[in-house]
């Protein structure tokens, strides 16, 4: 599950008003989406998703609106908008799909990628603070969230600094995907030791700079152990190799635990050693090359 934290939010309410002069007539209960089940006229967004994601890889894309597929009953999402569907999915696909697949090949992909993406447009907030953007259910099912902020250079209107959104999203599936590795072939509980017992419910109060010190790649991360390697997974592959190496690097002082800079860096780099080493014994996947790809799909979508 990815989730972040939320310090400050700016919202914009727009209101449709309507009159209440007159009584209207209440609509056919059969005619609310979802109910007995969603039907409607195929278009060009259901044309690409079977032709790029059904066809090839067995993966369902649900992007209208449905509360119960969302799973997210109690919360205010508001569903994808239409315009943005494909634009998401063709860039994760080329910065996902693409790159495992040219590291690892089209059928071991296609054997462990989850076969259902629900997309929502905004994250899933949540009163402590924090907002989902994402989750993996069962390792078969992904769901996005806060998708209606994603611009790329090829949408009217993006500026640079929307590459924060989209790289907030390619994090999530990453992160996501990782789950379903994990899941699937557990990851070596030497990778549990390093930081064991230092992770804590209390993550939100933590700024990713102080988890740093502490020997977690990101406050989500200190949470515990199974987020601790989705983070990894997903910061390495994001970041790159030398974005990661940046990150370390940048660790000074000693933390409020009594962890030094040098011991904290340690940490990250032994947890670092166990991942790839994990991914080439149990997946054969040379995690490096995976890494230097995924990062090279994400500068060019800038």
């Amino acid at each position: 599950m990815k989730m972040i934290k939320i310090f400050s939010v700016s919202v914009v309410f727009a209101f449709l008003f309507s009159s209440c002069g007159k009584e209207e007539k209440l609509g056919n209960a059969n005619d609310i989406p979802g109910l007995g089940g969603d039907t409607w006229a195929q278009g060009p967004i259901d044309k690409w998703i079977l032709d790029s994601l059904t066809t090839p890889f067995n993966i369902d894309v649900a992007y209208k609106w449905n509360a119960f597929a969302l799973n997210q009953l109690d919360k205010n999402v508001v569903p994808v908008k239409e315009e943005i569907v494909i634009p998401v999915l063709s860039a994760v696909k080329r910065v996902w799909a693409n790159t495992y697949i040219a590291e690892i090949g089209g059928a071991l992909f296609k054997s462990y990628v989850p076969k259902f993406f629900v997309l929502a447009g905004s994250g899933a907030y949540n009163y402590d603070g924090t907002v989902l953007l994402g989750q993996a259910g069962g390792g078969r099912q992904i769901f996005l969230l806060e998708l209606n902020y994603f611009r790329n250079k090829t949408m009217a209107g993006y500026v640079l600094s929307d590459t924060v959104v989209q790289k907030t999203t390619f994090h999530t599936v990453e992160h996501e995907f990782a789950h379903i590795f994990d899941q699937t072939k557990k990851r070596p509980f030497d990778f549990d030791k390093i930081t064991q017992g230092s992770y804590s419910s209390d993550w939100i109060n933590v700024s990713d700079k102080d988890a740093r010190k502490d020997g977690f790649i990101s406050a989500y991360a200190s949470s515990v152990a199974a987020e601790d390697f989705a983070e990894m997974v997903s910061i390495m592959l994001i970041e790159g190799k030398d974005g990661f190496d940046e990150i370390v690097n940048s660790i000074t002082g000693t933390s409020v635990h009594g962890v030094t800079a040098a011991e904290a860096k340690a940490k990250l780099h032994r947890k670092e050693a166990i991942l790839v080493d994990y991914f080439k014994k149990s997946w054969n996947i040379d995690f490096y090359s995976l890494q230097a790809r995924t990062k090279a799909a994400i500068e060019a979508e800038f």
